[in-house]
């Protein structure tokens, strides 16, 4: 196990795995080398699950690589993202009991939807290539922001109010979507 330690003037200590597989521990200046070793070998089964997961997201990455969409398959999407949509947002609306402005399909490399403060939903078109559940979920999302414009706890509650089972969704996004958004290329 390759370990990095960086010495500063923090008062705790962290453990983080970098994707090239490294253990970097951050650590007072005053915690001894012995301390830190005992420390990390403590937290060995967290570290070793955690390089698991880093191997797999590396793993879907390489296989992703190979599988950048085209423009027409872009195109393909948006057009079916247009259709479903829509009608998605209006079905949860009611449900949330809120009103929305505008709605946008657009191809982006970083966000699955956004609200603006006038009402506006933007949508990423390659929310087609999740599961249904998935695509509900970041709707409700964004029409929750209509009530509250933060992540706070109301926010959240609001959201499981409407879909209590939306953790489901988080982790499928937190899990898939990278490789997903990496199509875009």
């Amino acid at each position: 196990m390759n370990i990095h330690i960086i010495r500063s003037d923090r008062k705790t200590i962290s453990i983080q795995i970098t994707r090239d597989l490294q253990v970097v521990v951050r650590a007072p200046r005053q915690l001894g080398r012995g301390e830190i070793e005992r420390l990390v070998e403590e937290k060995r089964g967290w570290i070793e699950s955690h390089m698991e997961k880093v191997r797999g997201e590396l793993k879907r990455e390489e296989e992703a690589a190979g599988e950048r969409l085209s423009e027409d398959e872009i195109r393909e999407l948006a057009d079916r993202a247009l259709k479903v949509i829509p009608e998605r947002v209006r079905h949860f609306a009611k449900v949330v009991g809120v009103t929305y402005g505008h709605i946008t399909i657009r191809n982006q490399r970083t966000r699955w939807g956004s609200c603006s403060s006038k009402g506006n939903l933007n949508f990423n078109c390659l929310l087609m290539l999740a599961p249904k559940y998935v695509i509900d979920y970041v709707v409700v999302h964004e029409l929750c922001h209509r009530k509250e414009m933060n992540h706070s706890k109301a926010f959240w509650a609001e959201v499981e109010r409407v879909l209590p089972e939306y953790k489901k969704s988080v982790e499928w996004l937190k899990i898939e979507g990278p490789s997903i958004m990496r199509r875009m290329g």
